[in-house]
This record gives C-alpha cells, structure tokens and sequence, in this order.
C-alpha cells in the first residue's frame, strides 16, 4: 500500500520524504541542490549572477534617476563631502544618504584597486543594486524557510530572480533592489515571531537573532530610502492585530530595544543633514518628493488598477503560477502563514493602487510574498484546474513578443538584425513553448524551471546583446567620447538644449547646462571651451555668436533619441576661433 503524507500547512515548513521527481532534468536538478542549505544557496548565487549580470557592464548610464544618483555620488566621492547630497549645484534631497554611501564605498574600492577610471564606469555605481538584488533572492529564500520546504523556498527565490522587475532594478544605480533586501530581511525576521508565538513555542527565551535582523533592516531601510519600510511592515502588523485581535507576538521583536538600536543607526545622519541644512531636507523628502506622489505631482499618475495589469509582466515567469495558486492562498487565508503573508501583501498594494502616482517599482517590496504563496500553492498542488490554466500561454507569449519587439528596435534604431541575438531567442521560445505545453498541476515545476530558462535566454538577448548596441538611445556616449579625442587638455563645456543627466556624469561635473545664448557667452571666455548644440538651440546660439563677435567651428555632429523626451535629436559640438 502507498504511503501517503499529511500535506503541508503555510507556516508549518517540512521536508518531504520522497522529493518528487517527475523525469525531468531540470526537476532532478532541484532534487540535487535542495539536499542542503549550502547547495540551494549556491544554487541561487549562481542563478541570480547569470540573470543579473548580463549588460550589467554594458549597457551605458540611463537617464534621467540613474544617471542623478550616480553623479550625486561622484560629487560626493569628489569633495568628501558625505553628508550632503548634491547635483553640480543643486541639492537633491529627495532621499535618505544610504545609496550615496553605499555607492561612493564601491567607487572607493575600485579606485584602490587601481580601476581606471573608476569615477566614470556606470557599472561600479550598479554594484549596490546587483548585491541588494542577489541579496533579495537569497532572503526570498531564508524569509520562505518559515513558511514551506527548502524546495519550495528555492522555487519561490527563483521567482524572485527571474522577475522582470527585478532584473531590470538590479542593472540600475538606485535604491530599490537595496530595499527590497530590506524590506525582505525584515518581513522575514517578523514572520518568523509571529508564526513562533503562533506555535506558542519558546515563549519564555525568544532569539535575539530575529529582532537583531528586523531592527537593523529598518534601520537600512530608513537609510535608503526614508520611511517606506516602515510603512509595509506597520501595515501588517495592523492588518494581523485586526485579524488576532491580539498582538502580543510583538515582544518577540523586542520593540523597547529595537527602537534604540534602530535610533542609534538612523538619527546621525539625519542630526548632520539638519544641521548642515536645516529643515530643507526634510521639506524636499517629505513635502517635494512623498507628498507629491500621493498628489501624482510627478506626471506619473495613472488610475487603479495599473499595478495589477503590469504584474502579469513584471513578475513574469512567476506571473502565471501567481494567478492560477489565487483561488487556494484564499481559500488557505486564516491558515497563520498565508494570514502573514497576505497581510504582508493585500493592504501595501491597496495603498499603492490608491495613491495616485504609479511606477512599476513601487510594488517591488511585495513581490516575495506572491512568490512564497505561489510555491507553497505549487508544493501542495492545488493550483486552479480552472480557465485560469489558459495563463499558461503567457510563458510562450511574453518571449515571443519581447523577441519581436528587440529585433524590430534594433533594425529600426541601428539598420542591423541582431543576428548575435539570434539563437538565444530561439532558445528561450523553445523553453518558453515547452512551459507551456508541458504543464499540468502534476508539473507545475517542470514548467516553471523551462521558464525560468527562457527567462535567462531572454535576459541576454535584451540586456547582454540588443539594449548596449541601441547608441542612438545614449548620446551621452558619443558626446563624451568625441570630447575625450580632442587635442587639447582639460576641455570644458556647455550643453543648450540637452540637459541629461548622463551627460554631466559621462563630461563632468563643471558641464554648464545652459540655452544656446549662454553656450555663446561661454565659448568667448576661454580656449579648449566647447558648446553641445542641441538643434533646437542653434538658432539662439547662433544669434548671440553674431552679436558678441565670436568666431566658431562646427565639428562632428550627433544623431540620437532622446527617450526621456521621446524625440529624435541631433546634437552639434562647436569650438571657439576666437572673436572678432
């Protein structure tokens, strides 16, 4: 007779027996690295890097946030000035010191390593968000532990690496892929005081660990990017109070301690940058840049709704299996771990929907909750039998059109095919086609691993081939360069009409961003001067050279697309003869 197994409960994590092992490659790959602790990790780092690291050094600075918070960075490693937060003159201060620091680190490091050019390399800025992005997979995986088997935790980290999201947060210098390891780190932390005092196990002598890692995530959190983290995990603990009516579980987390220890990190900075400038920071975080999202101040606002539309591509391949393990998390909700879990996700992303401004990323914190209760759903079979299974599709569906759409891009924007990117997007349609056609509830795993395949295939065709041979979209690059050949030394210039921020961080700091009667005005001060004429501004440039004399060369001329205006541009790079 068969033996059979209780099957598992969110929030009572076993290791199965048996593993099961359908015939698939790739599944008794799972088998092998799901034997331990050590190997799922390794596991996971060897993924994330092969997801994550294709066009990492590649693809050029992109305007306009990644190109400001590297040059505020510059700046900063530039004067040694690490309290405040500049962009050439002006302050920005719309987040916390925590990137900047973490970003100037990795500048430092390189230089010391003699890296040439440390300064001026885009990818040396990346390097926090690519460890905050393989750190989220890996507490995607650690903060899963407390909820399902190793198996299904490393499923759910494999969600989280494949995303879409997040593989395009960890090729960006920004704060998000850093929060999310924040934010992940201490949700898990919390789920695991919560689903202890659930058990009612050690009631007496808590670990300290788990406050230790809760606390001190917060803090970061606050660091990188100001109260937000605060705001998902009070949320759950409301939604969960409401849900208990008790929230004694808090102890556990040691809140009298955690707040000092959390102060004692955060408050420094925030005493320095008050002192250093008053209350305008907090006027421009808080008023200028928080404020104005809920007031879709930002030009980004878009109606509710918009979240739950892009999911189906942002967390793509986990997209499909999301949906179809729905109906079973709700019918599991006062189970404790998916009552944890939707607490973690359901209120946060009501907010998100309600505020009126909306960028993809926003919802990026809550992502590894979807991805722990899509695997728990997995783990246990029960995902939907029903028309949801038609989402299966959408593994095939989203390689083939991002196919189409890269080699189109590329033929338009660069007259070449892409044929280099050729047979990897055959590959990921292989994959992606044996996903979907192979899957039923008895292989939701097979399926997902051929996905998270063509994922792979699909991130080297986008990032490590198409988006870096794209130069029309960075003419930053092409400015810099031409400026890097000319004869003279130590040039200096000035932009009228294209004001990017990559182009300040790709020529210099010291770059005038002015209009074209300004760039006339500043070719008569000096020699080794010259003017980037956007063609809009040439007109304006030269009338105020006729007026005040001043003799200039028209030198190379650049073509592009300037895709934070959504325009074509062509810009002029002219040189003084001296005046008449």
């Amino acid at each position: 007779m068969a033996e059979t197994y209780p099957t598992p409960r969110f929030g009572a994590p076993r290791e199965p027996k048996s593993p099961a092992n359908p015939g698939s490659g790739l599944v008794r790959m799972l088998d092998v690295v799901t034997a331990s602790h050590a190997r799922a990790v390794a596991f996971l780092l060897v993924c994330a890097l092969l997801l994550f690291l294709p066009g990492f050094f590649t693809i050029p600075p992109i305007d306009r946030d990644e190109a400001r918070f590297a040059q505020a960075t510059k700046q900063m490693v530039e004067s040694g000035d690490y309290v405040d937060i500049r962009f050439q003159e002006d302050v920005r201060y719309k987040k916390p010191v925590g990137i900047y620091w973490l970003q100037s680190a990795t500048v430092e490091a390189a230089s010391m390593l003699k890296l040439p050019k440390a300064e001026l390399r885009i990818w040396v800025y990346r390097l926090p968000s690519l460890f905050g992005a393989i750190g989220a997979v890996l507490m995607t995986y650690w903060a899963a532990l407390g909820f399902v088997t190793r198996r299904a935790a490393v499923l759910a980290a494999l969600m989280m690496c494949a995303s879409v999201l997040l593989g395009v947060e960890a090729r960006l210098a920004k704060t998000d892929a850093m929060l999310l390891f924040c934010v992940t780190a201490a949700m898990g932390a919390m789920a695991r005081a919560y689903l202890s005092w659930q058990r009612a196990e050690d009631e007496t002598h808590p670990p300290w660990s788990w406050p230790a890692i809760f606390w001190t995530a917060l803090a970061v959190g606050i660091l990188i990017k100001g109260p937000l983290i605060l705001m998902f995990a009070a949320l759950t603990i409301v939604a969960l109070a409401i849900q208990d009516r008790d929230a004694s579980w808090l102890w556990k987390l040691r809140p009298v301690w955690g707040l000092m220890w959390m102060l004692v990190l955060v408050l420094p900075w925030f005493v320095a940058i008050f002192w250093r400038a008053g209350d305008a920071f907090f006027a421009d975080s808080v008023g200028g840049d928080m404020l104005s999202k809920i007031g879709a101040q930002e030009s980004h606002g878009a109606p509710p709704g918009l979240y739950l539309a892009l999911f189906w591509i942002t967390f793509w391949p986990g997209a499909p299996l999301a949906a179809m393990a729905a109906p079973a998390v709700w019918r599991a909700r006062r189970e404790p771990g998916a009552q944890f879990l939707l607490a973690w996700l359901i209120p946060s992303w009501i907010v998100f929907e309600a505020v009126l401004t909306k960028l993809p990323h926003y919802v990026l914190p809550l992502y590894p909750a979807i991805a722990i209760l899509t695997a728990g759903a997995v783990e246990r079979r029960v995902l939907s039998r029903s028309w949801l299974m038609r989402g299966s599709a959408w593994w095939f569906a989203i390689p083939a059109a991002t196919s189409i759409i890269a080699v189109v891009g590329a033929v338009m924007l660069t007259r070449q095919p892409a044929f280099v990117a050729w047979p990897f997007i055959a590959a990921s349609l292989i994959f992606g086609l044996f996903a979907w056609w192979l899957y039923d509830n008895n292989r939701a795993e097979r399926s997902l691993l051929n996905a998270l395949v063509a994922a792979l295939m699909l991130a080297v065709v986008v990032y490590g081939i198409v988006l870096p041979s794209l130069t029309p979209l960075f003419p930053s690059i092409e400015v810099a360069r031409a400026l890097r050949n000319v004869t003279c030394v130590g040039p200096k210039a000035a932009a009228a009409g294209y004001h990017e921020p990559s182009l300040v961080f790709l020529t210099g700091t010291q770059t005038l961003l002015t209009d074209g009667s300004g760039a006339a005005d500043f070719l008569r001060q000096g020699s080794c001067r010259f003017a980037l004429i956007e063609q809009r501004s040439e007109r304006s440039f030269v009338q105020r050279a006729e007026a005040i004399g001043l003799r200039y060369k028209v030198g190379t001329r650049i073509d592009g697309y300037n895709f934070s205006q959504g325009r074509a541009i062509s810009i002029s790079i002219f040189r003084s003869e001296g005046t008449e």
